[in-house]
Formats: structure tokens, sequence, C-alpha cells
């Protein structure tokens, strides 16, 4: 188990996928893993999660692929389409998830708001 607690839950996200599941439970979450994960619930792509003491239950919905992006890039708000077409399948599929100094948002909203910002993960 790494220390970087949103690279984790992505990955069981991913590998519950895979394996037909669609529920996962994590043991460690984060405040910054919340975020990101509501961020995704707004998108469709999870469906709910719920804190239940020290564990977190996600319900996943229709994901195809979600990663987190390690080193985590800083880039200014001109230099996100370069990540956006080395991460993302298709232009306008999925999103990117960046920590900019307005809290976390997706690569569409910073690129409107010209906020740049740090790259945390990728979702399609």
């Amino acid at each position: 188990m790494s220390q970087d607690v949103v690279a984790d839950a992505l990955n069981k996200i991913m590998n519950a996928r895979k394996a037909g599941k669609n529920s996962i439970t994590v043991s460690r979450h984060s405040k910054l893993l919340l975020s990101v994960l509501a961020l995704a619930k707004l998108k469709k792509y999870i469906n709910s999660y719920k804190v239940d003491g020290n564990s977190l239950k996600i319900e996943i919905g229709e994901i195809s692929g979600c990663k987190a992006i390690k080193p985590r890039f800083v880039v200014k708000a001109d230099g996100i389409d370069k990540y956006v077409a080395r991460y993302l399948p298709a232009k306008n599929l999925g999103m990117i998830i960046v920590s900019t100094n307005q809290g976390l948002m997706t690569h569409q909203t910073a690129m409107d708001k010209n906020i740049g910002g740090s790259l945390i993960a990728y979702m399609f």
C-alpha cells in the first residue's frame, strides 16, 4: 500500500470495474479523495460514495478508465491542452482533475477561468 490515497482508491475502482463489481470499500481516505469523488459523481463516473467511520464505500457508475497522474505536473492554463491530448482518449471525452488555488475543478473549468494548477487524476 502506497502513501497516495487518491491513487490507491482509483486503482481499486479500476480493478473492481475489470472484475465486474459495482461497489468497493476503501479503508483509507482523505479530503482530497472525497473532492475527487464529488467531481466524479457530478460527471456520473461514480453513482455514490459514503463515509462510514474509517471506511469509504463507493458505488461505481459508468467509468471506462481512471488513474492518478504521477508526478503531479504543475501547468498553466494554456498548457492544459497538451495533457488533455496525452491522457484522454478524445478531446470532449472525460476529464482531468486540476487542483487550483480556487479548489479542485475539471480541466475545462480551469481553462474557462484561465487558471493553472496541479494535475491530480483523469477519468473517462
